[in-house]
């Protein structure tokens, strides 16, 4: 296994899809929270977020060379898993000058648990690819 593949393929896509998400987040804040309030904004963003990183999660996988064994596929998700919640920590203190532990009890609320599931799943995607051949789901960005 090279751990240096899949150590920087979770890395740039931990911050790519944490930056896509950014923007997401901006406009699902602003514009659609005030329409249809938390927790249907979430759902509302989720499946465009977890397309786009399913997307994304192919590419790296490919782009790095990310070996075709679990734990490769399983370290890239840790990885993109831990640089997501330490930049939306970071967000979350820096900019909206939340507490670490008002940070944590976000996820109680229904919105928080589904964003959490969601990010969990964005985590897993490198793992699940192991089951469906890249060069089987065409040229199509899948």
């Amino acid at each position: 296994m090279k751990l240096r593949d899949a150590i920087g393929a979770g890395l740039v896509y931990g911050l790519s899809v944490f930056s896509i998400g950014f923007v997401l987040g901006a406009v699902r804040t602003l514009l659609v929270v005030p329409r249809t309030g938390a927790t249907a904004a979430v759902l509302a963003e989720a499946p465009i977020i977890l397309y786009i990183s399913w997307i994304i999660s192919r590419r790296l996988i490919i782009r790095f060379n990310v070996a075709d064994k679990a734990a490769s596929r399983i370290l890239m998700g840790g990885i993109a898993f831990a640089v997501l919640m330490l930049c939306e920590f970071g967000l979350s203190v820096s900019i909206f000058h939340r507490t670490g532990g008002e940070f944590f009890a976000a996820f109680a609320s229904m919105h928080g648990a589904l964003g959490l599931v969601a990010q969990v799943l964005f985590a897993v995607f490198p793992y699940i690819r192991l089951s469906r051949p890249l060069q089987a789901e065409g040229s199509c960005n899948s």
